[in-house]
């Protein structure tokens, strides 16, 4: 029977559960008389293979062109197949790219038809399903430019429509953009496909928050209810939604740094991307927990530092400086790309003088690194770039020293990674076992001595004999000088000194292998990073602690439990790092007043530095039933 005659009814086979409240296994089928003309479920459901292909051609050829209530059902099912089958050629070479631009356009120029019936759907759907095809294979990005998607693309990246279109062109964008082949086409509208994907990675969040989550919260009307439906397929209320509108925000800004770092790696559109406002907000654009897989503003940042005019930029901006710090002492993802920005940074003789007070402190609690992600002997990379004109650069600041005559930060720093991997490395390999040994005992005995001080409640001598074992404690005893330092990251947590401990805590976790997997270490530098607002970062550090207590109880065969004290702090930070924490509008979010007790993990009414007198071993966190 022929689906494309329009004088013939077509039957044709579906299958449904017989039924639905015991939702068995049984199926029924049903013959379904479809008198609609170059209907596409009638050319899918097509036995001969040329046939099928004429027929869906022709229904790609004329859907832009008539006007159907059921056109929705058919973008709702080509988008399934896209998400499912991004490398099927079928569609692709049958001209599916043509009939979204046409529909796009349609949609962009028709405001009545768009309005009709469901149609309102339809250019998300198409902009989507050219993305999702465009993903990994160039040749369907060939196609969709000889299509000529761009131009429709390029209109919902104006915001013609919403901010919900906005979110599935720009990602088709970078998509073509990413290709060299099709990268062209893109860069016809460089200078504007850069300005407005700046514009919506700075203003994306606040956006949807104003559109779609704030507007709720007023109920001075309806959330727009077909975005809705996107965001949850209808299922779930407005925690849901609103839940998904961060995480569709997130990818949003996400997308749209990508489509930059495509012109950004091909050295284009430099001169744009420096501007100081946006480089001052892209060290604070991170994907998140909801968008985890990617790097955001980070790898971006890395392909700016490739380049001199670009590492110039990064090191003037003093908040991508911070930013970059922070981000390369944490336990998040791409803590390495910090890492990678920062040695760029530094390596470069023009830029070295301007980040390395800010700097060098960070690098120099990451020397003892063995390995990270992908990058082995990392700890030595470090070490060979800040001792790079050691001690000539020493000594031009000790010319410069303060009128007080106290040393400059950098010259402090070197020359405490001079004396730990260079001088005591070769002092120890010089000496005699025994001698080591012998070492090793007295550290043993000043940790205990440190260990009394601390139950006594004198914190003070506690850090002190805690640093006396550690510089008895031989390089080779990583986990023994692991524990050392967390001891004394502790002792700087209840003095009050959360930069000191995020610096102890740091360097206790580069020497944990694998690296950033030591509990209790994460856990003291998340509240840390907590006495500091450092939302972001205490987060992660909270969330790799979680991780690692977890992985000790599967290892114990015991039932995994998250620690109640930790639970809190996740969410807390949760609500202080989401998206839209720095945008919420209406009533100011309250005050945390409640802290941590760090020895018996409750909690208490005040604020500030810990309780000297804890009665508890820096050792014996309130996780000790759970980690080790």
């Amino acid at each position: 029977m022929d689906a494309n005659d329009p004088k013939k009814t077509t039957v044709f086979t579906t299958k449904f559960p017989a039924n639905k409240v015991q939702e068995r296994q049984k199926t029924v089928e049903v013959a379904v008389t479809c008198a609609i003309p170059c209907c596409f479920f009638c050319a899918m459901n097509e036995q001969d293979p040329l046939r099928r292909a004429a027929a869906v051609a022709r229904f790609f050829r004329e859907m832009p062109r008539r006007d159907d209530p059921e056109h929705v059902l058919v973008m709702s099912a080509l988008w399934n197949v896209a998400m499912a089958q991004p490398g099927d050629p079928e569609f692709p070479s049958l001209g599916i790219f043509r009939c979204m631009a046409a529909l796009i356009r349609r949609g962009l120029a028709d405001r009545a038809w768009l309005l009709r019936d469901q149609n309102i759907y339809i250019p998300y759907y198409a902009a989507h399903i050219v993305g999702s095809y465009t993903i990994r294979d160039p040749r369907f990005a060939e196609i969709a430019i000889e299509s000529a998607v761009v131009e429709p693309l390029m209109e919902l990246l104006r915001g013609r429509l919403t901010w919900v279109e906005q979110r599935v062109a720009v990602r088709a964008l970078g998509h073509l953009a990413s290709y060299e082949g099709t990268f062209r086409a893109v860069a016809r509208h460089e200078e504007e496909v850069v300005e407005l994907a700046m514009r919506v990675a700075l203003t994306c969040v606040e956006t949807v928050n104003t559109e779609f989550v704030a507007v709720g919260r007023r109920n001075e009307k309806k959330t727009v209810k077909y975005q809705c439906d996107l965001l949850t397929r209808g299922l779930g209320g407005e925690e849901m939604e609103n839940r998904k509108a961060e995480e569709w925000a997130s990818q949003l800004q996400c997308w749209s740094l990508y489509l930059l770092s495509c012109f950004a790696c091909k050295d284009r559109s430099h001169a744009r991307i420096y501007r100081k406002d946006f480089l001052r907000e892209l060290g604070r654009m991170w994907g998140g927990l909801v968008n985890a897989d990617s790097p955001a503003g980070v790898g971006l940042m890395r392909i700016l530092c490739r380049s001199g005019a670009g590492r110039r930029a990064v090191a003037e901006c003093k908040e991508a400086v911070e930013g970059l710090c922070n981000l390369s002492r944490s336990s998040d993802d791409w803590q390495y790309m910090g890492i990678d920005c920062l040695l760029l940074l530094v390596t470069d003789l023009h830029t070295r003088c301007m980040v390395m007070e800010a700097a060098a402190p960070c690098l120099a609690d990451l020397v003892e690194i063995r390995s990270l992600a992908s990058r082995q002997k990392l700890g030595d990379t470090i070490t060979e770039a800040l001792l790079l004109y050691y001690p000539d650069e020493v000594d031009d600041h000790k010319n410069k020293r303060w009128a007080n005559g106290q040393a400059s930060v950098i010259e402090r720093v070197m020359q405490q990674v001079w004396e730990l991997k260079v001088e005591r490395r070769e002092r120890e390999k010089a000496m005699p076992e025994e001698e080591l040994a012998d070492r090793r005992v007295l550290s043993v005995l000043r940790r205990q001595q440190g260990n009394d001080s601390f139950r006594s409640g004198d914190i003070e001598e506690a850090a002190k004999s805690y640093t006396e074992a550690l510089d008895l404690c031989p390089l080779k005893k990583r986990k023994d000088r692991m524990v050392l330092l967390s001891n004394i990251a502790q002792c700087h947590l209840l003095l009050g000194d959360p930069d000191a401990a995020i610096s102890d805590a740091t360097r206790a976790l580069s020497l944990s292998n694998p690296t950033n997997r030591h509990a209790r270490s994460l856990w003291r530098r998340s509240q840390a990073y907590d006495m500091k607002g450092l939302a972001k970062e205490s987060l992660m550090d909270c969330v790799m602690f979680v991780s690692c207590c977890l992985d000790e109880d599967h290892n114990r065969s015991k039932n995994g439990k998250v620690p109640y004290y930790a639970a809190r702090m996740i969410n807390k930070q949760m609500t202080a790092a989401g998206l839209f924490a720095t945008v919420s509008s209406g009533k100011t979010r309250e005050s945390f007043t409640e802290r941590e007790d760090h020895d018996h993990g409750e909690p208490r009414k005040e604020q500030g530095a810990p309780p000297r007198s804890a009665g508890m071993l820096p050792g014996e966190d309130p996780s000790q039933s759970n980690c080790s």
